[in-house]
């Protein structure tokens, strides 16, 4: 044994036992969670339609789709009279506001310089809020968005209920257009089932998605209208709704369909600002949610906390792995788990890491009624697609993304062909 060897072999075995303990039960929570997404989802009573919508639509030079999300919106199985849309074009040097006009969406103009879609929506709601047209609800969608035609049934069927927020599901637009989509079209059908499907199973808060969601009047009002300052302005009024009382609930029946960036590039830039702004709502945050969870006792509170620290946890685990192969090389005795050629590949290998993912990614589509045979490009390449979440997190704890950049959204396709695709 040499002196690094003897240097290292106290301090890195106690680390690697105090952050293996932490990683398993950060695993274990999760693990106990999914096994809730076999549960099958209870639907709220049919209801007649009584609920008045908004539908409000943030837009960036957005010409190409903008016009598809209108007439699916126009095409809803609710009745026309009780929803209206409205689009706030921002910074748009092309025909976006033109086109939403003759497609019949109403237009609302941002009163001052923004910078994100948080700033848009914070703009568009202190105007509902000053309004003399006031609305039961209001439903956020992104302008790639196509919606599908029950959407609004199903919403209005959870205002009646008493449901006071909503999130939708999302599926892929452009499922096959690349190995990158494949991707996200995997990822978004786990966050469907193993997250939200599994925690509305067990009465925990849904988490808001980006797009595709629901909230009553009642919710902008008690929250002194839209108020997020970071680039998640989802998550953020994830955690904002949870420190008030208000329980997101999961709406699967609700479906609507999200455009997926096609390249690599794209989704380096995009995922940077995921992870960014969910360590900014960890900084905000903590404090908050940790005090509600054990003052309040709210199971929410702790929840939405354990989903901040993901990208710190990652990381963590990236550092238990290369520590622990370091222990193994120079032959230090960590005890633990047997040190044997068959434990140390169960446990830590490529192998299982990699098929582990297959199976999840699987039996994710298959509870979502999707034939996986489809979808083999993003299985077969899903493990890197999470793997390659390692560095972007590393690299926003040292440096942020503090801008928001736009994704050029270019999938002009209907909603009948999207469901003929679906159908096939």
């Amino acid at each position: 044994m040499n002196l690094l060897s003897l240097f290292l072999h106290p301090s890195a075995a106690w680390l690697l036992w105090i952050i293996s303990f932490i990683l398993i039960l950060y695993a274990g929570y999760y693990f106990v969670l999914s096994l809730f997404a076999f549960k099958p989802y209870r639907p709220a009573v049919s209801s007649a339609p009584t609920h008045r919508f908004a539908l409000v639509i943030a837009a960036r030079n957005e010409a190409l789709v903008i016009a598809d999300l209108i007439l699916s919106l126009k095409q809803q199985n609710y009745p026309a009279s009780l929803y209206e849309i409205f689009v706030i074009p921002n910074h748009c040097t092309d025909d976006t506001e033109a086109i939403a006009r003759r497609e019949g969406a109403s237009i609302l103009h941002c009163s001052a310089d923004v910078k994100s879609k948080g700033e848009v929506l914070s703009q568009a709601f202190q105007y509902f809020m000053s309004s003399q047209d006031q609305f039961d609800a209001y439903c956020v969608f992104d302008a790639d968005n196509l919606v599908s035609p029950d959407f609004l049934k199903e919403m209005n069927d959870l205002l009646c209920s008493g449901v006071q927020a909503a999130q939708g599901r999302r599926e892929s637009k452009n499922p096959s257009d690349s190995v990158i989509t494949s991707c996200y079209t995997i990822y978004y059908n786990n966050l469907n089932r193993f997250y939200n499907h599994a925690r509305n199973a067990v009465g925990l808060s849904s988490v808001v998605n980006g797009t595709g969601f629901m909230f009553h009047h009642n919710v902008i009002r008690k929250l002194g209208g839209w108020n997020t300052v970071t680039l998640t302005e989802d998550l953020e009024f994830t955690a904002l709704c949870c420190l008030n009382g208000i329980k997101i609930h999961w709406a699967p029946r609700a479906v609507f369909f999200d455009e997926q960036p096609l390249t690599f590039l794209q989704s380096w830039h995009q995922r940077k600002r995921w992870s960014s702004g969910m360590q900014e709502c960890l900084s905000k945050y903590w404090k908050a949610l940790l005090s509600d969870a054990l003052k309040n006792k709210n199971p929410n509170s702790s929840d939405i906390l354990l989903m901040f620290l993901a990208t710190h946890i990652q990381v963590i685990g990236f550092f238990s792995f290369l520590l622990t192969l370091s222990l193994t090389a120079m032959h230090i005795s960590y005890n633990l788990f047997p040190q044997t050629d068959l434990a140390f590949r169960l446990l830590v290998s490529f192998d299982t890491s990699y098929f582990s993912t297959v199976i999840i990614a699987v039996a994710a589509l298959l509870l979502e009624r999707k034939n996986p045979l489809k979808h083999m490009r993003g299985i077969l390449f899903t493990w890197l697609f999470l793997a390659s979440w390692i560095p972007i997190n590393c690299l926003c704890l040292v440096r942020k993304t503090v801008h928001w950049r736009q994704i050029d959204h270019v999938k002009s396709i209907s909603l009948k062909d999207i469901l003929s695709l679906q159908a096939d």
